[in-house]
């Protein structure tokens, strides 16, 4: 897709979406593959009707492939972006099974924002890794009371071993080798797509006030698999391990 497709569709989600799933992909080239064991293991645990939350949601990512593959979902995405949410409202408009709610989750009674107490799956992907490990470690608190007894929450993201350096290096530079050959073959990065979306005259509104909140990129941490499994544990799950890796990020799976 070129920069030309998306800015004349101004009011076609469906080419937003796609344009974002082809950015990402850019960072993340086995993303589709996470997302597949991520709906496995919730077909596995708790059904193929399971009422999901999917939290810090973008644009729907992961509530498009759940429903998708099990027709019979809910999902509430939740979410502080604006720009981002409205492409989820534009994509999801008119579907009853999707709720969409406004929240920061670093404000202490973001739950009370959402449409049910407790959930069969709460699911996130690349998006965590923006909260510092205080404020993320509460979180996996709030998380593990929406949980219902039995359910899961599976977290994809950046989970960085520092034990081994060497393996760290080599890894990032043949990704970095990877990305400059994609970049040269006129993907988006991260930059040029929020670039394009404030031209948009429908997401540029909503672009302006995304940057007003974040600024151009929120950093947290990328603490270890061990770490994240510790602390859920710690919060509230019973069981916490990965259940698939990549070299540079990992699928955690926490059953409460």
């Amino acid at each position: 897709m070129t920069d030309a497709d998306i800015t004349t569709a101004t009011a076609d989600w469906h080419a937003w979406q796609e344009s974002w799933d082809r950015q990402q992909e850019w960072y993340l080239p086995d993303r589709e593959e996470r997302f597949r064991i991520m709906l496995d293991m919730v077909e596995a645990l708790v059904g193929t009707a399971p009422r999901v939350l999917d939290l810090a949601c973008g644009t729907g990512s992961i509530t498009a492939r759940l429903l998708a593959r099990f027709p019979d979902a809910t999902s509430t995405g939740v979410d502080l972006d604006p720009a981002l949410l409205a492409i989820a409202e534009g994509t999801f408009a008119g579907d009853d099974r999707v709720r969409l709610v406004t929240a920061d989750l670093k404000d202490p009674d973001w739950p009370a924002k959402l449409p049910y107490d407790a959930y069969d799956a709460v699911l996130t992907a690349t998006a965590l890794h923006w909260l510092h490990r205080e404020p993320l470690a509460d979180l996996y608190g709030q998380v593990a009371g929406l949980v219902r007894a039995g359910g899961v929450f599976m977290n994809a993201d950046h989970m960085i071993d520092e034990t081994t350096p060497r393996i760290n290096a080599a890894e990032r530079a043949q990704r970095h080798t990877r990305m400059d050959q994609a970049k040269r073959d006129g993907i988006l990065d991260w930059a040029e797509w929020w670039q394009l979306a404030a031209k948009d005259p429908v997401l540029a509104e909503p672009t302006a006030r995304r940057y007003e909140i974040y600024g151009e990129h929120a950093d947290g941490d990328a603490p270890s698999v061990q770490w994240h499994a510790r602390v859920l544990r710690e919060k509230g799950f019973g069981e916490a391990r990965p259940v698939w890796c990549s070299p540079s990020d990992t699928l955690l799976l926490a059953v409460k």
